[in-house]
């Protein structure tokens, strides 16, 4: 009998992230799309990237919510939808607000819950992601760490020790498998009006950054010294926060639509530096050969820092951080080196996982 194994999601990273663990699944996968992101451009444009077929989607009225509203609204409304229509395991990936009512919901209902993405510790209780990772780490059943370190953290927590295992990141075969050839990366950067290895690409999303008015002016300052073009692909809260502050964007900083999963991999591929706050690139990054500035108060991927790729600062340290980078013959030994997040078949393992968890025999 086929297993019924439901995969929350409710972000652009789960969508990239869980998309090999649903490959692997096959029929066994029931997408469910809690609408956590509901602009389109963040949601229908990467389903169709990764060749899913947009999720069902249960809930209603979700985005938009205050964090305490999005999590209560999604736990009581996933509650309902597994007690109707009950799974044999659920699984979670990341630090959401999804996530964590996705884990509560079927713990509470006794359901196993399969963590993708587990162990990743920032050790800032200030972030609302930090305590979401506590809170799924303690209702998992099955935590699948992408490295050791992150695997380490959950024994340290008094994870058991059988339920644990390193299985690698799926970024890694999702960023292989939507980087586009090397002409239609040519064809992008074209229609981008950029020059290979001539440009910055800087993403900007995180409250930390978008919600002070003083930071963010001091981060788009620091991008205007770069020295290059930096392109800058503007999530909603960014938009907004731009125009509710009336921040000065430098000339050399050209503001443009959300890219999809593909188009803003083409971009990473032929940028000379990456400008970032988000936790996806500090990993696609490091498959990608690049080296990355991460503009955050503190990281939970301690690996792509540990491994050169990234470096850690406020706005007031990105022209020096990039200069670290950016130092003779850094740049070509990071495009020779290997990512610490796998080796490209995390799906096919989690998806084993989940299979064992919704106590169905794995076929050979």
């Amino acid at each position: 009998m086929t297993p019924r194994v439901a995969v929350v999601m409710g972000t652009r990273p789960e969508i990239i992230k869980l998309a090999p663990v649903v490959a692997a699944l096959g029929p066994a996968a029931r997408p469910l799309a809690t609408g956590q992101h509901w602009d389109a451009a963040l949601t229908d444009v990467f389903f169709a990237g990764v060749g899913m077929p947009r999720p069902l989607q249960p809930l209603r009225g979700i985005g938009g919510r205050d964090r305490a509203g999005q999590v209560a609204a999604m736990l009581t409304g996933l509650t309902e939808w597994f007690r109707s229509d009950r799974p044999d395991a659920v699984v979670v990936q990341g630090d959401t607000n999804s996530a964590n009512a996705g884990a509560q919901a079927a713990h509470h209902l006794g359901i196993p819950v399969v963590h993708v993405e587990a162990g990743l510790r920032s050790h800032d209780r200030s972030m609302p992601e930090e305590v979401n990772r506590l809170v799924i780490g303690a209702v998992a059943d099955v935590h699948c760490a992408a490295t050791a370190g992150n695997a380490e953290h959950l024994l340290r927590a008094g994870a058991p020790p059988e339920a644990v295992h390193v299985t690698g990141n799926t970024i890694v075969e999702a960023t292989l498998r939507a980087l586009p050839a090397a002409p239609l990366r040519a064809a992008v950067q074209e229609a981008y009006g950029v020059v290979p290895d001539g440009y910055v690409l800087a993403t900007v999303h995180r409250p930390e950054n978008t919600d002070d008015p003083a930071r963010l002016q001091a981060l788009l300052r620091a991008l205007g010294g770069l020295g290059l073009p930096v392109l800058l692909p503007l999530h909603p809260r960014t938009r907004a926060a731009l125009a509710a502050t009336g921040a000065v964007v430098p000339p050399s900083v050209r503001c443009t639509a959300p890219v999809d999963h593909p188009t803003f991999l083409a971009l990473a591929a032929g940028a000379r530096l990456l400008v970032s706050d988000s936790g996806g690139v500090q990993e696609e990054v490091t498959v990608l050969g690049k080296p990355l500035v991460v503009v955050r108060r503190s990281t939970e991927r301690p690996e792509a820092v540990d491994a050169g790729f990234a470096v850690l600062t406020g706005p007031d340290g990105v022209q020096d951080a990039a200069a670290r980078l950016l130092r003779p013959g850094w740049p070509e030994q990071l495009a020779r080196s290997s990512s610490p997040f796998g080796d490209g078949h995390a799906g096919e393992r989690i998806a084993a996982l989940v299979l064992t968890a919704a106590r169905v025999p794995v076929l050979g």
